[in-house]
């Protein structure tokens, strides 16, 4: 992403990256040739930082006329910032996920209400924890985790670099949380937050931590901040919808430089400021030292494994199934990009499911109610509501058509807000429970009949 994590390729034993040197028009003007073995077998480039560059740089490669990549395996290899509960100085991560997490509505921490967590909500939410209704498309990207445990693999075999400072540093992460942080550096399956805001502090790490379980169902886990990772990863995504690249050739590592949070009794400001430097020089020597036995797995392994391809088990790919298939994480899986054109006023506009639930969500912020909103409350309030509603039938089967209204709101209203409280979606479970009651009672046997399925 910049010169010094290119420079530790240069001058290795295994490869000459410096044999050819390309210059592909669009790339960065700071780093404007893409470097190459005698055989062009391997090649490497460095984007730029940023999400900006990382895009631009590869939509350029992708375009170029010089490559012909559709079997190409690309390495997304960077330092970045680590989450101590999860690893720690000088390790070596991959990940399956990339969740951006700079996509967010943002409060300043001073002016958020005192039920809030964060000033960080998802794009349509109107609290921390709600699933966004404004989808762009680029919030959760994943990769193939079959090739994933193939490169896991190969850079376990690798002698990692790590030096007294790194370890002196990961030394003072002594709280019980921080036990992977205070531990020897290794290799370690988790996943990347992007963010172009360098951030620091242990309320942003939870927040986005959190935001990174919302967006994957609870399966991924944060460990490691960047700032390119998902740009890189759509432009990939992009141009493997056109045939040009395989997205499912893509393997994601960084290696922690620093942590993304102060040892308990420092701050987030010495923990930024002074203490990016302790795990910098590791962090970069094992981006060599564990990438090249991944990149030399891939050439040894090229005839018996990798030229046909390892396939995906899981889904690969991103929120909208671009790719086909059905995405496996977060309710993206459930709207199509059609509806997110909807939620976002460049396609027809209709009243939804959604607009609904999002008007109920700011009735509730507004008034600062949602502390009260515990499952259990709203449980209770649902049955309340369901006994005036019948109290409308009480003395006649005629009601008045307009308590019956305002009655039932109230019934649907509650039954939204548990729905949402307890994070599933209305739509999702109503189907799932309308497949099983089909089941129950077949046409055949349960037409015209007002039996229980076990009468039938």
């Amino acid at each position: 992403m910049f010169e010094p994590e290119g420079d530790v390729w240069y001058g290795i034993q295994e490869f000459d990256l410096l044999a050819k040197n390309v210059t592909v028009p669009g790339f960065s003007t700071l780093y404007p040739n893409a470097h190459c073995t005698v055989t062009g077998d391997i090649c490497q480039l460095v984007t730029g930082e940023a999400e900006v560059n990382a895009a631009t740089t590869i939509a350029s490669l992708v375009q170029s006329d010089y490559f012909d990549l559709t079997l190409t395996y690309f390495l997304i290899a960077g330092i970045a910032g680590v989450n101590p509960e999860v690893a720690t100085l000088s390790s070596v991560t991959f990940a399956r996920y990339a969740v951006q997490v700079a996509l967010q509505y943002e409060f300043d921490a001073r002016e958020i209400p005192s039920n809030w967590s964060t000033g960080y909500l998802g794009q349509g939410a109107y609290a921390p924890g709600q699933y966004p209704t404004f989808i762009y498309g680029t919030e959760v990207l994943e990769v193939n985790a079959a090739l994933r445990s193939l490169a896991v693999g190969f850079a376990k075999t690798a002698v990692l670099n790590d030096t007294s400072d790194a370890a002196a540093y990961r030394a003072l992460y002594t709280s019980p949380a921080y036990v992977a942080g205070a531990s020897p550096p290794g290799v370690v399956e988790c996943d990347v937050a992007t963010s172009d805001v360098y951030f620091s502090g242990a309320l942003l790490g939870e927040a986005f931590g959190n935001f990174t379980k919302l967006m994957t169902n609870g399966s991924g886990v944060y460990c490691t901040t960047a700032q390119e990772d998902n740009a890189t990863l759509e432009a990939l995504l992009r141009a493997a919808a056109i045939k040009l690249v395989d997205f499912s050739r893509i393997i994601v590592m960084r290696t922690a430089s620093d942590f993304d949070r102060p040892y308990l009794g420092s701050s987030p400001q010495y923990n930024l400021f002074y203490a990016a430097d302790y795990g910098y020089d590791p962090a970069l020597q094992n981006i060599y030292l564990a990438g090249v036995k991944v990149v030399e797995g891939i050439i040894n392994g090229w005839e018996s494994i990798f030229k046909k391809g390892v396939n995906a088990t899981n889904y690969v790919g991103d929120i909208f199934g671009t790719l086909g298939g059905t995405p496996d994480f977060g309710q993206g899986a459930l709207l199509s990009e059609q509806e997110a054109l909807d939620k976002r006023s460049l396609g027809k506009k209709k009243r939804t499911r959604h607009e609904v639930r999002d008007a109920l969500a700011a009735f509730v912020a507004e008034r600062d109610w949602a502390q009260f909103h515990t499952p259990e409350n709203l449980a209770k309030s649902i049955s309340i509501e369901a006994s005036e509603l019948l109290e409308c039938f009480q003395w006649s089967a005629e009601a008045k058509p307009e308590r019956v209204r305002e009655e039932l709101a109230d019934v649907l209203t509650y039954c939204l807000h548990l729905a949402d409280r307890i994070g599933v979606d209305p739509d999702q479970i109503v189907l799932e429970k309308l497949e099983s009651t089909r089941k129950k009672y077949p046409v055949d046997k349960a037409r015209g009949s007002s039996k229980k399925y076990d009468e039938l």
